[in-house]
């Protein structure tokens, strides 16, 4: 079987190569091998899915930073 480098990987799916180490460490890329310090990704492989939300319905980080603004505003206001 033939593999590629993290470079040549980058290149070829227009990533950076940060991101397809941690794409390998992740294991979102299929038949990849860790050879010592490096990864050998096979020439085959096809572009994992990007995977982050892309809808705007971000899950609970803004609805907690609301609820918690709002209550702080109603204690300040209740000590009057």
């Amino acid at each position: 079987m033939d593999y590629m480098t993290i470079s040549e990987a980058a290149k070829k799916w227009n990533l950076g190569p940060r991101r397809i180490q941690a794409l390998c460490a992740s294991g979102r890329i299929s038949g990849v091998e860790r050879l010592g310090r490096s990864w050998a990704i096979p020439k085959d492989a096809q572009k994992p899915v990007d995977a982050r939300i892309k809808s705007g319905k971000y899950i609970g980080f803004s609805g907690k930073y609301h609820k918690r603004k709002e209550n702080s505003i109603n204690l300040e206001s209740s000590d009057c």
